[in-house]
């Protein structure tokens, strides 16, 4: 008895613990919901003329009562709903079915009813029983001491449970997480809704909250207009706030939702969501806007989140926004959509977490795309909206400097035939950029100048065709010979500060000026790259070990030194393992890797009988003659200590391993070329196996002054995550940036999880590099399946699983 007497102890802490942040959604649970995913357990009306199909071991007829018994085993299949039964007895006159002994009966929908002994017409629709048990299709579950159904519409059952909680195979008489109880749930076919009467939730078997009386949509609806369970959040920058979203279904193919939320620190922010549909595609159309109460509790906290038009201190500073997004198929190749945002600052959608428009960078577009088996074409125009925490005045703001693309075009395209036994590829790029705002960096340390963009317009045209194909001899080795020729045409409309800057910049590397206003140039690639796969065999393992040359032989790279033209789209640049083999090392098209060059190196990956499995890459690239572009500045001095700036590059390299036990790890850098001194690194390791996973990275990028960064760079990051026990689980993370000391994010949660039910609450806080400044998160989730969802709707942290 004592021990019988701790487990119910700890099972009503458990119980209490939930209830802590399950009563608000008790609450919300007293007003119409979304859809739950049971299903009624009416059958579908059956048409007339349908046959009723018996299968019994025994057929008793009595002309006097006019009835027929059906003994042993008896199976009825009417319309698609089935009955099966010990004893059936079927009166002609009342036409009714009274079953008995192991009653089962399975509507056409699915729905199981499980009874001891059931009444009900030929047709299945109306009847009464006693102690029923009612399964749907979706894993939801009833149960009433009796239950009746009338005119075909109405159902009731009288003591009645739901749970959507599966039950415990091996404890099936173990209280389900949660279940209501209620003297009366009326389900109302006709209205669309369920009604619970005096009821009662249950956590694990104990009280929580009673309800005198709450009402669901019909569980069969899809869409019903009525308010949705509430959301709560919390910012230290807005308070606590209550979210209390109502839903309009207004039409099977259209729909609107309306939230409104009230801040304790900034008041009532309101938000309408409008969807439709059609047959080839949907389109949203989002609005939200709020006055706020204190604007001022924005300034000097590091998140200075005010419109640059009126005065800060303006009690009702009105902020808001408008988004919509859509798609639509055209045809099976062919997709059209849209992804717009315009808001009165900035800030304001990811401040106050606009669902969909809350990223860091927003980039908003109208697209065109076309997409076959060899064929690929995109056109879209696109701005970028980055939603930072700085003022527009602050000059290391980022979001006035974004440009317009208007437009951006990629077309790729392979013939299905051959070519002189190779293959043959076309792509195509273009893109129109137009900036209103100079994007000039001026460090004061390293009286290093960027020009990561010029205010006005600029445009290029780029058409390359690339042949090649691979001989193999009878020795194993590969041998791919390569042609490709690029074209490019553009021009440039900079305005004198633009030029200024670009003046600037030149003098400080003591380069000449020769800003283009128009450009034709041109690439052609004569290229040999040789590979010899290695496969060595061992009783345990297998090994392949894959030396790699390449050589690729061009003229030089035109309109660089000069800082002739922008460059917009090759502005990040990274020389690892990844890259080692590619043709062009630049990540876009304004840049063009000229002058002739040879990369050198090997791949190899192991597989071994226990599990384990293990990769390396490793090489070195080499200027052979011509002029290296990556030794030559552009606008942003992308190439510069990048380790292919030198005619012998710095060594990359790659080693990694994975064990069936849950270990994996990799280590990737890059060496000097003399003194093997570490560039950039990063390693990687992590472990997942039940009950733990673990998580950690470092990083380490050297100092690039050139490239706008005077200081080398030192990260660590973190992750934990741990079952405590069945269905629980404790995790955390997070990121300390060495050079600075400032443990830029962390967090930690819990979070328990089973088939009907999951709760998680996280406490996450972010801190300024510079500023020190903290902003604090808190979030929390319970979803109860059938019912719906209350609590934030993102987590504060991000979890390991």
């Amino acid at each position: 008895m004592r021990e019988a007497g701790l487990r119910s102890h700890r099972q009503a802490g458990l119980a209490r613990l939930y209830g802590a942040t399950a009563l608000a959604c008790l609450f919300a649970c007293a007003v119409p919901t979304a859809p739950a995913l049971a299903q009624t357990i009416a059958a579908k009306p059956v048409p007339s003329g349908t046959q009723m199909l018996l299968a019994a071991d025994t057929l008793v007829y009595d002309n006097d009562k006019h009835t027929v018994t059906a003994v042993g085993g008896v199976q009825i299949d009417y319309g698609g709903n089935k009955l099966v039964a010990q004893r059936v007895v079927y009166n002609r006159d009342t036409k009714r079915l009274v079953a008995s002994g192991a009653v089962e009966i399975i509507n056409s929908d699915g729905t199981k009813i499980n009874a001891e002994h059931i009444d009900i017409t030929d047709d299945f629709a109306d009847g009464f029983t006693n102690a029923l048990r009612v399964e749907t299709i979706d894993k939801a579950y009833f149960a009433a001491e009796s239950a009746e159904r009338m005119g075909g519409v109405l159902t009731t059952f009288h003591n009645g449970v739901y749970t959507a909680c599966e039950p415990c195979e091996d404890k099936p008489d173990k209280a389900p997480t949660w279940r209501i109880k209620a003297r009366k749930i009326i389900w109302n076919g006709e209205k669309k809704t369920v009604r619970f009467e005096n009821s009662n939730f249950e956590f694990f078997g104990f009280p929580l909250a009673y309800l005198p009386a709450f009402e669901i949509a019909d569980p069969t609806v899809k869409h019903k207009s009525g308010f949705l369970i509430p959301g709560i959040v919390y910012n230290n920058h807005l308070g606590v706030g209550v979210k209390v979203p109502y839903y309009f279904a207004l039409s099977p193919t259209y729909d609107l939702t309306v939230t409104g939320s009230g801040y304790t620190k900034q008041g009532f922010l309101g938000e309408a969501e409008w969807r439709q549909r059609f047959n080839n595609g949907e389109y949203t159309l989002k609005i939200a806007g709020i006055n706020q109460q204190d604007p001022n509790a924005f300034i000097g906290t590091g998140n200075r989140y005010v419109v640059d038009s009126g005065e800060p201190g303006d009690p009702n500073k009105f902020r808001g926004m408008m988004g919509t997004k859509g798609q639509f198929a055209i045809n099976e190749r062919w997709n059209f959509g849209w992804d717009v945002l315009l808001q009165t600052d900035k800030n304001f959608s990811r401040t106050y977490n606009i669902d969909g428009f809350n990223d860091l960078a927003h980039q908003s577009s109208i697209y065109l795309t076309g997409l076959s088996d060899r064929n690929y074409f995109d056109v879209r125009a696109m701005r970028f909206e980055v939603q930072e925490d700085t003022l527009s005045s602050d000059p290391t703001a980022r979001a006035a400097k974004q440009p317009w693309v208007l437009p951006s075009l990629d077309y790729a395209y392979i013939p299905d035939t051959s070519v002189a036994g190779g293959q043959l590829s076309f792509n195509v790029n273009t893109r129109v950029i137009s900036r209103d705002r100079l994007d000039e960096t001026f460090d004061e340390n390293s009286k290093v100048v960027r020009v990561p963009g010029v205010e006005g317009q600029s445009g290029r045209f780029t058409a390359e065709a690339e042949w090649k194909r691979t001989f193999t001899t009878d020795g194993g080795l590969q041998l791919t010979p390569l042609l490709a020729f690029r074209g490019d045409a553009g021009y440039v409309n900079a305005n004198s500060a633009s030029l200024t800057a670009v003046n600037d910049m030149a003098t400080n590397l003591g380069q000449d000026v020769d800003m283009r206003s128009s450009l034709a140039r041109y690439m052609a690639t004569l290229g040999l790259e040789a590979r010899w796969p290695l496969l060595f065999s061992m009783p345990s393992s297998s090994h392949i070990l894959e030396p790699t040359a390449q050589v690729f032989v061009r003229p030089n790279e035109q309109y660089v030194g000069g800082l002739a033209v922008p460059n917009e789209d090759a502005q990040s640049f990274v020389f690892d393992a990844s890259t080692l083999f590619e043709r062009d090392k630049f990540s876009g098209y304004d840049r063009i890797e000229g002058g002739t060059r040879a990369n050198v190196g090997f791949r190899y990956s192991g597989a071994y009988d226990n599990g384990w499995a293990t990769n390396a890459i490793f090489g070195q690239s080499y200027q052979l003659a011509g002029e290296n572009s990556f030794a030559a500045p552009d606008l942003v001095n992308v190439g510069a200590d990048s380790g292919l700036d030198k005619r012998t590059s710095d060594y990359v390299g790659l080693v990694g391993f994975n064990s069936p036990s849950g270990f994996s790890g990799s280590l990737s850098g890059r060496f000097d070329e003399q003194t093997f001194e570490v560039r950039r690194a990063e390693v990687k390791a992590a472990y997942s196996s039940l009950p733990i996973s673990l998580s950690a990275k470092y990083a380490f990028i050297e100092a690039q002054p050139l490239y706008g960064f005077t200081t080398d760079r030192h990260e660590v990051t973190l992750g934990a995550s741990t079952h405590l026990a069945q269905n629980w689980r404790l995790f955390g993370t997070g990121t300390y940036d060495i050079q600075s000391n400032v443990l830029v994010k962390d967090g930690v949660g819990f979070a328990y999880n089973d088939s009907c039910f999951t709760y998680i609450m996280t406490y996450s806080q972010t801190r300024d590099t510079i500023t020190k400044e903290v902003s604090q998160n808190i979030g929390f989730n319970l979803s109860f399946r059938t019912l719906g969802d209350f609590g934030s709707s993102t987590s504060a942290v991000d979890t390991i699983r």
